[in-house]
């Protein structure tokens, strides 16, 4: 029985008490708060580790006997995935890889500028010369077009799908005219050169006939280097029409006939009964997260230096 003697004793016994669990309870909640941050932290280090390609091509460690695979995806262009660099460096990779049997250049290109698929071009033709044991295929899936067939005259043979577009020899320059739009809207130009030929093409004035003489000779010169490059790059095998460097594009089975390509062939088939090497390795060189959010950034917010020029570019599209 409680005495008045020992009550308040008891009393203090139960707020130490209830004191006592209370902070357990807030220990425990800041235990689990903590768990369940790290354990959300652990959950994003690993989405990130799966959906980021960290870059750089596929490593073979024991040297087994394989097809390398280089992808030249999208516009030819610096800035790009299929940059000349990028492209370069992966097929220096597969060339040197002590397993490489045979390189598949995976194309799949409307094309871009003549320099990016020049520079990928002699490189291809360096690489060839270096290592005569290992040969270079390319085989288009559904567009190797301009810039991007450039490229592929440099292989020994080009496969495609019978359904593939190929083609497209030629050069273009685009733009827009603006001076229509800008008499309506009483809008007047200001351009200060010094030199006649600074706003070389610039599409708020009117065109100057001479400019677009000098523009046509650009483009012509180009064309001729393109045209040089498909006949070397395939030599007796061009059966060549009127049309063929017009910018004519045809299907797989059309280039076929006409020379511009060899057969018909996907990079399994490929590696399985040309190279005869069933086992592939990727080489592609891809930008991980940081070098695209840059390269993003420079193209939003950068201009090129076609663009500080005040003129449009060359390309092969």
């Amino acid at each position: 029985m409680t005495t008045p003697e020992n009550e308040p004793h008891w009393e203090r016994q139960l707020l130490e008490k209830l004191a006592l669990a209370t902070l357990q309870e807030q220990k425990a909640k800041r235990r689990w708060g903590i768990f369940f941050k790290l354990f959300g932290l652990s959950y994003l280090v690993v989405v990130l580790i799966l959906l980021v390609d960290w870059g750089g091509p596929e490593k073979l460690t024991d040297g087994s006997r394989h097809t390398a695979v280089v992808h030249l995806n999208g516009t030819i262009e610096a800035s790009g995935e299929a940059s000349a660099d990028a492209i370069n460096e992966a097929l220096q990779a597969a060339f040197s890889d002590k397993g490489t049997a045979g390189v598949i250049l995976r194309v799949n290109s409307p094309g871009g500028s003549p320099v990016q698929a020049g520079i990928v071009h002699d490189e291809i033709r360096r690489l060839r010369s270096m290592h005569p044991q290992i040969s270079l295929y390319v085989v288009v899936e559904d567009l190797c077009a301009s810039g991007g067939y450039y490229v592929a005259v440099a292989a020994d043979k080009i496969f495609v799908d019978k359904a593939s577009i190929v083609g497209s020899i030629g050069v273009l320059m685009d733009g827009f005219g603006f001076t229509g739009t800008m008499d309506k809207l009483g809008v007047e130009r200001r351009l200060l050169v010094a030199g006649v030929n600074k706003g070389f093409l610039d599409p708020f004035s009117p065109q100057d006939a001479t400019q677009k003489e000098h523009a046509q000779v650009l483009l012509g010169e180009i064309h001729k280097q393109f045209i040089e490059v498909v006949r070397q790059g395939r030599g007796e095998r061009l059966k060549e029409t009127p049309d063929m460097f017009s910018g004519l594009m045809w299907t797989g089975s059309q280039s076929i006939q006409l020379g511009l390509a060899d057969g018909l062939g996907t990079v399994g088939s490929v590696a399985r009964d040309v190279i005869m090497a069933e086992k592939i390795v990727d080489f592609t060189i891809k930008d991980n997260l940081a070098e695209r959010f840059a390269k993003r950034f420079r193209a939003g917010g950068t201009p090129g230096a076609a663009a500080l020029l005040g003129i449009d570019r060359p390309l092969f599209r």
